[in-house]
């Protein structure tokens, strides 16, 4: 992973990058691969394997992880990207890790309790909660078929890669800490959520076909958001440029007045037509700025 141009100073760079470095030097794991992008730290995308002895053994599922500047004392959100039957596409989860309930995070926790967390919950009823789905049996087998040929546009893995298999034998993966229990909230489910399986296999292949669709319209608000952040940087730029200006041309007729005062002698009447030049010029330099500032935000 590439670390030129991070601010390895920054705590919560710090804290991604020594938890990148943990799960490369534990080597492939079964049952889940993780890796933050290239070019945002930030954002981690991860492949899990279906748990065994559920409707969805033999999926790979692909997700994204994306932390806040503040992490680990804030939560991160958290999205599949695989059409799955348990979670909608693209949408953020409601679990005790991720942000929507900031007030059961625990700075402790990190990229592997996350995904140690889904792993588990993928089999449990959705039950109306946020971004929950609760197809059959027949549709999340389905669909756990065809995620093996899935690929991630963003980074691009294909689920057929991400995995290396288990050995004979493996031990299931380990279940999460009891306090991380899946959230369930009527004031915020989701009105897409299925509370019933779907009428026929067209909403297994409907989704997946939607999944692409689904990746790209969240890579565009992520786009947004930066392209938001970057006006809002360049305003306040402009501000700061304005109030120079007008310090500047303050400063200007200061001194000019203060030369022809000392020219004329101390007892010298102050030239009030002068001071009220420059005045005038302050005004209409600081003027011209905020109408330049509108115009450009």
């Amino acid at each position: 992973m590439a670390m030129a141009g991070l601010n390895t100073n920054n705590p919560a760079i710090k804290r991604i990058m020594h938890e990148a470095r943990e799960i490369m030097e534990d080597g492939p794991n079964p049952d889940f691969a993780a890796a933050p992008q290239e070019d945002n730290v930030f954002e981690w995308h991860f492949t899990i394997r279906g748990p065994p002895s559920t409707a969805f053994e033999g999926g790979r599922y692909h997700g994204r992880i994306t932390l806040p500047p503040d992490y680990p004392f804030k939560p991160p959100s958290i999205a599949l990207l695989t059409p799955n039957g348990r979670f909608e596409v693209g949408k953020k989860i409601c679990l005790s890790v991720s942000e929507h309930h900031p007030e059961d995070w625990q700075p402790a926790w990190g990229i592997r309790t996350i995904i140690t967390a889904l792993i588990a919950f993928f089999p449990t009823k959705a039950e109306g909660a946020l971004a929950g789905l609760d197809y059959s049996a027949a549709e999340r087998q389905k669909l756990a078929a065809a995620s093996r040929s899935w690929r991630c546009s963003k980074c691009g893995v294909c689920m057929s890669e991400a995995l290396a298999e288990p050995s004979a034998g493996a031990e299931p993966p380990p279940p999460p800490p009891p306090e991380l229990r899946f959230t369930h909230s009527p004031a915020v489910a989701s009105p897409h959520a299925s509370s019933t399986p779907p009428p026929s296999g067209e909403a297994g292949e409907a989704q997946a076909e939607d999944a692409g669709e689904a990746q790209e319209r969240a890579d565009e608000d992520a786009r947004q958001e930066e392209g938001k952040d970057e006006r809002q940087q360049a305003a306040e730029e402009e501000r700061v440029e304005e109030r120079v200006a007008v310090a500047a041309a303050a400063a200007a007729c200061g001194g000019a007045a203060r030369r022809e005062a000392a020219r004329a002698g101390s007892a010298a009447p102050v030239d009030r037509l002068g001071l009220l030049a420059c005045a005038l010029l302050v005004a209409i330099v600081a003027l011209i700025s905020r109408k330049l500032v509108t115009a450009e935000g």
